[in-house]
């Protein structure tokens, strides 16, 4: 099944090509998508210049808080997170300039 995911993010404009709303799809797989999986895919999706800006390993560079579905990410399990259909994931950037 198609897993529609809504990915806002707020502050990371540059690093998606100027858009500020994603309506992503995310392509079927034998396991449930996680949150780890999901930036993986950003990263090949859609980051298209200076990933280092918003990746640092595997996760989230810090100073970008992460949102599902306007709870912080810390308190739903962070990178193991299961995504859900229609979840709302947030990347907020907290760093200024550039």
């Amino acid at each position: 099944e198609s897993f529609p995911l809504s990915v806002h993010k707020g502050g990371a404009e540059l690093l998606f090509d100027g858009v500020k709303k994603h309506q992503v799809t995310l392509p079927c797989q034998p396991e449930p998508w996680d949150i780890r999986n999901l930036l993986k895919w950003i990263k090949q999706n859609l980051l298209k210049e200076r990933p280092e800006l918003f990746m640092q390993g595997e996760s989230v560079r810090p100073g970008i808080l992460v949102l599902v579905n306007d709870a912080d990410w810390e308190l739903m399990g962070e990178l193991d997170y299961k995504l859900q259909d229609q979840d709302n994931v947030l990347f907020i950037s907290t760093l200024h300039g550039g």
